[in-house]
């Protein structure tokens, strides 16, 4: 028998310091790239969104992948490409860590509108606070020193 599994995560990460310098036009093709490390990680993606200081990945994470290294993967193509391609002048790396949430199937459609409207949603809401709310709600413990 094969190994059948299907993991919904959202996973969460910033700019270093929570800089605000992925610049509008860039993230769309910053986007398209962790796009496809997903699909060579042989993970499936739903929705890759976030705006100048953050992002949020929604996928099914693939049997053979962890958490940690999927995320180590995309954090280290991702800058790489970023740095080639000069798209965010500014940026320097990624924040230390990350957050990553599981959800259930029928969370899907709520879990895709709220990353699509991520430009909406942070007009009233700081990054970290986001943050803070997603830990609280998953009853995670956390350092707010690591938060910055």
């Amino acid at each position: 028998m094969s190994s059948y599994t299907k993991a919904l995560y959202q996973i969460v990460f910033a700019t270093k310091h929570r800089k605000k310098i992925m610049i509008k036009p860039g993230r769309d093709a910053l986007y398209d790239h962790i796009t496809g490390i997903l699909v060579n990680k042989k993970c499936w993606p739903v929705i890759v969104n976030g705006v100048e200081d953050h992002l949020h990945i929604i996928c099914y994470l693939h049997q053979s992948q962890s958490v940690s290294e999927l995320v180590k993967s995309i954090k280290i193509s991702s800058s790489k490409w970023i740095k080639e391609e000069g798209i965010f002048p500014d940026f320097e790396c990624w924040q230390i860590g990350y957050g990553a949430f599981t959800y259930s199937m029928d969370a899907l459609e709520n879990l895709k509108k709220y990353v699509e409207n991520q430009e909406k949603h942070h007009a009233k809401k700081q990054s970290k606070d986001e943050m803070i709310e997603m830990l609280e709600t998953f009853d995670v413990e956390y350092a707010p020193e690591y938060l910055e």
